[in-house]
């Protein structure tokens, strides 16, 4: 267990929560969920599924049901068949790509991770003896791996490259022509297996269109593991349920560790993801426009803030802006700015505004803020921010 650590958005959102209890006007921009309710549909079939006695285990790898749903998702939606024997169903995405990092690597196999990347990834890698390989990826390149620095990472011990687009904490998205190039590297390197984290695939702005590695090159289907669920786009974080698709001999590994660990996903979960899967769909997009609103919003306050800049992301629900410029500075009480991890913390000291420190997800100096929170609050918190900043000497 000294191996890992407690995810820093965990961690600054709990301390968000805590200040909140004590009657502290904290702005909590620090955490990766939906400020949307789960739609109605969905939580009375949830209901109806309780009333007729849907309460007890399901099959470990998930219900016959929502396999069928999750394999029509993918047919309707991606383009991809799949089998219910290459299907799982997770306590969310995370659980998804838990069982298929411990599944599937052994002590000293290397796991490319383009940074920045999300929190959890390292330490599950690092959990199961694994060595994980960050590759970074600046502004400059739009916080997106080259071909180029893929290839230069693959070594003889290279079992996988993790890949999330659109991307957390950046917002990048990895578009088709992009996803292919990195696909003719892998093609080239047959040992090296894929896991596409999806779980942001609903989220896109400007047009953007969602592409997954097995769309642009169906050759690499057969070792590449795609993540995803309903938790972001259904706004169902607290619901617990995701779902993947493997190969089937991945998926049989994979079930047999969450036999161990948590005997499946809730069957009432699982019965409102169905919902969800087979359900209406014209709230997605509208939340999306939300969100890209939002995001027009915190891209242009940030923008305008002294000592901080901010790119503009494509999808998901955050931004990753540099405060570079204000590295070296010194707050009001006289404490030196010396990294990012002190600016998030000089934020919530001095503002009551939560957000994350950069170096948690690979890439310095920066910090991620989440913008899924209303309109009201991202104006306080941004205007809070500015003033912050404009406090620096």
């Amino acid at each position: 267990m000294n191996r890992i650590e407690t995810s820093a958005s965990a961690m600054m959102s709990q301390r968000a929560r805590e200040m909140k209890a004590e009657g502290v006007d904290v702005i909590p921009l620090s955490s990766g969920q939906p400020d949307f309710p789960t739609p109605g549909h969905i939580i009375e079939a949830a209901n109806a599924a309780a009333l007729r006695g849907e309460t007890k285990y399901t099959t470990i790898s998930g219900s016959v049901e929502l396999k069928d749903a999750v394999i029509e998702k993918f047919k309707r939606e991606n383009g991809l068949d799949y089998s219910r024997d290459e299907i799982i169903i997770g306590n969310g995405s995370k659980q998804v790509i838990y069982n298929a990092i411990v599944a599937g690597t052994g002590k000293g196999d290397e796991v490319i991770l383009p940074a920045p990347f999300y929190v959890a990834y390292i330490d599950m890698i690092k959990f199961v003896g694994g060595v994980p390989v960050p590759v970074a990826c600046g502004l400059d390149q739009d916080f997106k791996i080259t071909p180029e620095q893929l290839d230069a990472a693959i070594t003889p011990r290279t079992k996988w490259l993790l890949l999330n687009s659109p991307n957390n904490p950046t917002g990048v998205v990895y578009e088709a022509e992009e996803l292919k190039l990195i696909a003719e590297v892998l093609l080239r390197h047959e040992h090296v297996s894929v896991i596409m984290d999806d779980i942001y695939e609903h989220i896109t702005f400007d047009g953007v269109k969602f592409a997954t590695i097995t769309n642009v090159e169906p050759a690499l289907r057969d070792r590449t593991v795609i993540a995803n669920g309903v938790s972001k786009a259904y706004a169902m974080t607290g619901w617990r349920v995701g779902f993947g698709a493997a190969p089937a001999g991945m998926v049989k590994q994979m079930t047999k560790l969450q036999s161990l660990v948590t005997s499946g996903a809730s069957s009432v979960g699982q019965a409102a993801a169905i919902a969800a899967l087979n359900g209406p769909k014209n709230f997605i997009r509208e939340r999306a426009k939300s969100f890209e609103a939002r995001r027009d919003l915190v891209v242009s306050m940030i923008n305008q803030t002294t000592g901080l800049s901010c790119q503009v992301p494509k999808g998901a629900f955050y931004v990753y802006p540099s405060c570079a410029n204000l590295i070296g500075k010194t707050t009001p009480e006289g404490k030196v700015i010396q990294n990012d991890r002190d600016f998030v913390s000089y934020l919530l000291e001095t503002e009551n505004v939560a957000t994350v420190h950069g170096d948690a997800y690979g890439v310095s100096p920066h910090f991620r803020i989440s913008y899924a929170s209303s309109t009201e609050e991202l104006l306080e918190a941004c205007t809070r921010i500015q003033r912050a900043c404009a406090a620096l000497k």
